[in-house]
């Protein structure tokens, strides 16, 4: 999104497995200890903010810029239900699938069962969503921003891209994109 928008940005690389997301300086601008947060120097009416959890930054940047986020209230209500169905479901679950499939100390043949199960549930949702579009809500949005990276971890969630064709062409044309290559690059 930062890139998509031009917004200059400084990366402030957070090591999770050493623990820097429970540093008294990251947690008062991410609470919830996780990434990614934000701080903006100029916030609205000219002063700082910081911002935690991927959907209020992306909205907050999609307001800022005034892009990726229509003003038309039915795309835009469609935007953010595909935004939060991310929050929701498709990120938490997914995650949990990433942790039992490659992460866990041992594994735990239900929990791999169940969350693999999931994400592949979530993966037909997203294919059928889909169908006849290039992107989740019809123009490139921050759906698409927030969901693709969930997307490319497909091997972790022990998914066969060839089996959500609709998924995969999308996964192509947002790869394809000159400032989502940029943004992936990103640590």
């Amino acid at each position: 999104m930062l890139e998509a928008c031009r917004l200059h940005y400084n990366v402030h690389p957070i090591d999770i497995q050493a623990g820097a997301q429970y540093s008294e300086e990251f947690l008062r601008i991410s609470p919830n200890n996780k990434i990614p947060a934000i701080v903006d120097e100029d916030g609205p009416g000219g002063e700082p903010i910081s911002l935690f959890e991927s959907g209020a930054i992306l909205i907050y940047l999609a307001e800022k810029t005034g892009q990726f986020l229509s003003d038309s209230p039915l795309q835009r209500y469609k935007t953010l239900e595909w935004l939060m169905w991310q929050m929701g479901g498709f990120g938490p679950f997914l995650g949990q699938a990433h942790h039992f499939n490659r992460f866990a100390p041992e594994q735990i043949p239900y929990a791999m069962e169940r969350y693999t199960k999931e994400a592949q549930r979530l993966w037909g949702v997203l294919d059928k969503q889909l169908s006849g579009r290039e992107f989740v809500v019809d123009e490139l949005s921050i759906a698409d921003f927030a969901i693709y990276p969930w997307a490319c971890r497909y091997e972790w969630q022990h998914v066969d891209t060839s089996d959500f064709p609709n998924v995969k062409a999308w996964m192509d044309k947002m790869a394809g994109l000159p400032f989502v290559e940029r943004g992936m690059q990103v640590p």
